[in-house]
Formats: structure tokens, sequence, C-alpha cells
């Protein structure tokens, strides 16, 4: 009720009228003259302002040991055992780390099913005091010794080959440009950057191929000079033009995957106090999850470099290097089988291509040069969003993909529709703050053959995509091996089209002294036909395609996200609507679009041939 309550009253009211906290009560407290007794009125629980239920400590040392662990990966004060873990803003990335959390206090193998089940805390510690989950122990990721020769993991090997086939590619270069304003102390932010190359193997890791196969080797010392670009003398106009130009060309510069480090950093001089800090690394070394630890480091770092204080962060018990040893020998044994044959099962019979209709005729070999498409949705529309989720006790990302399955469904008629989506694939507390190539690829299957309505669609939705979770450990790379997929040399093995909705974990971005705003750089590629991306911000949902410009027009692109809101819409004011019936109502929709797109054209060519006739009229006279 109150968060229903505060998203209704933040949408009709401004932000400084919204109240800070809500208390339910039976009645007011009164005075003897009737009137409304503020003293009387009680305070309200700062720590717990969007929660309903009134806070019950935790009793016994489960609770307790379970709670501490909430409290660490939601990040709050205190956390009641009847408080449900995606009210608190539990989301599924989160829940993976609270699961490896359990499991390694408790050396117990609780699956994740088990926190959407048993969400509140206190039903969680039951299942645990009743032993209701398996003993069995995760192995654990150990040190190996650097004399030997090092596998790489298995996201690295496929990244590898495909670097072979095409090693002038900066397809998987990933760029994030960070604008500081204020006195920056390049020194000590250099100091900051060596320091984490220091910390983190990977960073100064090279590969090379010992008869055909590689291996990664370990530079034991490397140190990152700051490259410094001064543009302060550019008059406003040709400034900002020249850093366009240098972070589209940064990004795609490529990388040689034979030379450490596969990282290359920038700084761009604006004004005296603005600067630019260009960060790109390859795919091969890094992950989106990477990127907020390298930015959380370097503010932990820059901070206390910049007052000549030592070093803030422990030691890594483990590195990289560690992890894809473990992954390679964890694969040769039971839990392979156990994860193949989960997988062999949930595609059997599967069509592989999606015919999602073109604007263009496809190519016989696959490209990748693409452009985007950005929107976003209303504040009221995200909300409600996010109150539905609650409702039908799944996440948010669950329910933008059953919508976006809806609309693939709508453009291409097929009752059998495989999508993409990446994992963190941090489910080891021991490499979540590890620099790393980890993510990996889940592929989710939705079916349309049953006249389902969208809250059962749903329900799928999260029964798939808790089976994909508890199966992630499988490489990608091993699954299109032995599921024997047929290649196609212009389209991505078993899907076409990739989602996300970003969650991944970052810190408020400061610097000591300095204001920052980080962004993404665009490389002008796309790796698949589409590419959904999502993202969820404190007010609103933003959204963007990534689309292949040889294969779709941008007023189809355009239509597309168009029509993507309106089935939100339509979600939100009726989740029990027919699939059939919201197909109708999408199909309506888009013929009035077209409608109105045509008549705007028709305007705008009789206007244009207007002051043509006018204009030859005036030649005339």
């Amino acid at each position: 009720v109150i968060p229903e309550l505060r998203s209704f009253l933040e949408l009709k009211l401004p932000n400084y009228m919204v109240p800070g906290a809500f208390i339910t009560l039976e009645a007011l407290p009164l005075t003897p003259n009737g009137k409304v007794d503020r003293k009387a009125l009680p305070l309200p629980d700062t720590l717990r302002p969007e929660l309903q239920e009134t806070y019950v400590a935790p009793q016994t040392n489960i609770e307790k040991q379970l709670a501490n662990i909430w409290v660490k990966v939601l990040g709050l004060d205190k956390i009641g055992i009847n408080d449900n873990f995606f009210e608190l803003g539990g989301h599924s990335l989160l829940a993976t780390q609270v699961i490896s959390r359990i499991n390694k206090t408790f050396n117990i193998e609780l699956p994740l099913r088990r926190l959407f089940e048993f969400s509140t805390l206190a039903k969680l510690a039951k299942i645990i005091e009743d032993k209701k989950v398996s003993a069995k122990p995760t192995r654990q990721i150990q040190r190996v010794s650097r004399e030997i020769e090092l596998p790489l993991s298995f996201g690295q090997q496929r990244l590898w080959f495909l670097n072979k086939l095409d090693p002038n590619s900066f397809a998987y270069n990933f760029t994030n440009a960070l604008l500081m304003q204020g006195r920056l102390k390049v020194k000590a932010l250099e100091d900051s950057v060596n320091e984490i190359v220091r910390r983190h193997e990977v960073l100064r890791t090279y590969f090379k191929a010992i008869e055909g196969q590689p291996i990664q080797k370990i530079v034991p010392v490397l140190k990152i000079s700051l490259a410094i670009l001064d543009l302060q003398n550019l008059p406003e106009t040709e400034r900002q033009a020249e850093v366009q130009r240098l972070e589209r060309a940064d990004a795609q510069q490529p990388f040689n995957l034979t030379q450490a480090p596969l990282l290359r950093l920038t700084l761009v001089r604006l004004e005296t106090r603005e600067h630019i800090l260009l960060i790109t690394m390859h795919h091969i070394i890094s992950d989106a999850w990477s990127a907020g630890i390298f930015i959380q480091e370097l503010s932990s770092l820059y901070k206390a470099f910049s007052k000549g204080q030592p070093t803030p962060l422990g030691e890594l018990p483990i590195q990289y290097a560690d992890y894809a040893m473990w992954q390679q020998e964890s694969l040769k044994q039971e839990k392979l089988h156990t994860q193949l044959a989960y997988w062999k099962q949930q595609l059997e019979g599967v069509k592989t291509v999606l015919e999602l209709p073109t604007d263009k005729p496809r190519s016989q070999l696959q490209t990748s040069v693409g452009t985007k498409h950005s929107f976003t949705l209303s504040k009221e529309l995200s909300h409600s969003l996010k109150i539905l989720s609650q409702q039908q006790g799944v996440t948010l990302f669950m329910t933008l993909l059953a919508a976006f399955n809806t609309l693939l469904y709508h453009y291409t008629k097929q009752e059998d529709i495989l999508v993409g989506s990446p994992i963190a694939n941090r489910n080891y507390s021991e490499i979540e703050g590890l620099i790393g190539f980890f993510a990996n690829t889940l592929v989710l299957r939705a079916n349309f053959s049953k006249n389902l309505n969208f809250k059962e669609l749903l329900q799928q939705v999260r029964e798939v995509a808790l089976g994909a979770y508890t199966h992630q450990d499988l490489p990608f790379e091993k699954l299109v091996t032995e599921l024997q997929v047929e290649r196609n040399n212009n389209r991505s093995p078993l899907f076409q089209v990739w989602f996300v909705l970003q969650n991944v974990p970052t810190s408020h971005l400061e610097l000591e002294g300095l204001n920052l705003n980080i962004r993404g750089i665009e490389s002008g590629m796309v790796r698949h036909d589409l590419n959904f991306n999502l993202s969820e911000t404190s007010e609103d949902i933003k959204g963007f395609f990534e689309y292949k410009t040889d294969l779709f027009k941008a007023t189809t692109i355009a239509q597309m996200a168009k029509l993507f809101e309106t089935l939100l819409e339509i979600v939100v004011k009726q989740p029990d609507i027919h699939l059939k019936k919201l197909i109708e109502m999408l199909n309506k929709f888009q013929k009035q679009q077209q409608i109105l797109e045509n008549q705007e054209f028709q305007k705008v060519r009789r206007q244009k041939l207007g002051k043509v006739s006018r204009k030859k009229a005036t030649d005339i006279s």
C-alpha cells in the first residue's frame, strides 16, 4: 500500500510536497477538545519509510546471519524478519549475490528459486532451519601457480577465436567517458589507475597461442602513463566536435590481444577545471560489472592518493586466472552434465531463427554497422510497471521481457521465440570484486502456442528465467557447441535479438573535489540484428534500440519503440488481457500510426510542391 501511495502522490504533487515517511494508524490521536494531538503522533522510522510492515528484529542465529547478508547486499541499515527481499529493492542480480553468500555461510546449496518462493527473511530462515536444502558445499576457487600454462575462460576462448578471424575488429571494445569538473590532481589520478592495474592481474594480461591453443600470460609489473590531449585553445564548437571525434576514434581503435595492456586511457583537457577521461577496454578482460568496479576503486584510491594517504583497498584473495582455471576444471565434472541436460531439454525442438521483418534484404554475410534510437517511459508508466511486478511476484526484468516477447510475437507471428540476455555470472562471492570477463549469455524461450493472458505469460517468463538463473554456469560457447547449432554466415547462432535491463551495482559517482558524469560511447557497431537495452532510474525507465542499419530504417525502429510503449500502457491497466486481444489492439494502433504518418508525409509533400510552384511563378514574372 505504501509504495503505491507514494507513487500516486509523486504523480500528483511536486517533489517537495511528497511526504518523506508514512505511518499507518488505526485512528488519529485527539486532544480533549477533539483536535488532532500532533505531539502524540508517533515518530516515523526513518530507516524504513517505504515499508508497511512494522520492524520485527531477527531472533534466531540463522535469522541474524541472514539479516546481516541482506543488509550488506541491499545496502540497508537493518532488516526485519517480515521484510520482503524484492520490496526492499531486490532484483535477480542481487538475489544471486544473496544466494552465493548464504551457500558459503551455511555450507549448503540453496537454489536461487527458493528466494523467489520464500522472499521474507523469516520464511527463508525456516527453510534453512528445517534443512530443506542440500548440504552440498560448492567447490571453492583456489589460487593456482603462475608457473604453469594458464587457460582462458570459455568466454575468453570465444572472443580470442573471433579476434583471430578478424584482428582489426573493434566490435568487442567498450568505451566510457568520465566527465570531471573541478580541480583535478592528474598525478593522483594516474597513480590511482596504476594501483588498479597492479591489483587486477587481468589488466596486465595478454594472450598467445601454443600449437594453436590460446593461453594467458601475465606481465608482473606494468605502468600506464596517461595520454593527455589539451583542447583548451579550440573554440567551443570546434572543441565539442573534436571531443566527439576523439571518442569515436578511441572506441573504434582495435586492440592487439598479444600485447598488454588491453586497456587504454586518455585524458582530454577541455578547460582548466574540466576534463574527460576516456576508458576503453577489450571485452576479453572486462564486462559491464567490471567497469563499475574500475570506477568504484578509482574513486576510493583517488580520494586517498590526493591527500597523500595509502591505499584503502585490501588485497584480492584470488585473480581472474584462478577463476578461469576453476571454470575449466569444474565443468569437467558432474555439473556440466546436469547443466547441459537442462538446456537441451529447455531448447528442444525450438526454431533458432527469428524471422523479424526487415526493411532491406539480408546480405549473405553478417554485418555490424548500426545506430540507436532512444526513448524514455513516462514516470507514471514506470511506476505502474514496478507495482505490477510486485503484485505478480516477478521482477521488473521479467515484466519487461514478457512485454518485449509479446512485441516480437506481434511482428513475427512465431509461437516459439528465443531472446538472448546477459547475466553477470557473479554467483560466487569471491569474484564479485574482480575485474574480468565473467558475463554469460542466457537463451530465454517464450512460447505463444497456448491462448494465454498476459499474467499467465508473466508466470511462464518467470519460470523460464528462474530455470536459466539456476543453470547459468554453462558457458554459452559450450551450449552452442553441444547443441550443434547450424552456423549461418548472416545470422548469430541460437538468437538474433538481445534484451538487457541494466542493474549492475554502481556506487554514487564521486572523485574527491570533483563533479562526475559517466556515459557510454557508441562505436557504431551492433552485434545482433536488434539489441533492446533498458535501464531503471530513480524516476523512470530509459531505453534504446540498437539496430543494424542495413536491415532496418530509422522510422521502423521508432515505430517499434512507440508500439512497445503502447503495449506496456495496455498491460499495466489490463494485466488479465488475452494475448490475442492484445495483438489485435496493437495491429489497430499500428494502422492508425501509419495513416497519421502518411497524412503527415502528404502534408509535407504539398508544402514542398507549393514552394516550388511559387518559386516558378516568381521566376516567370
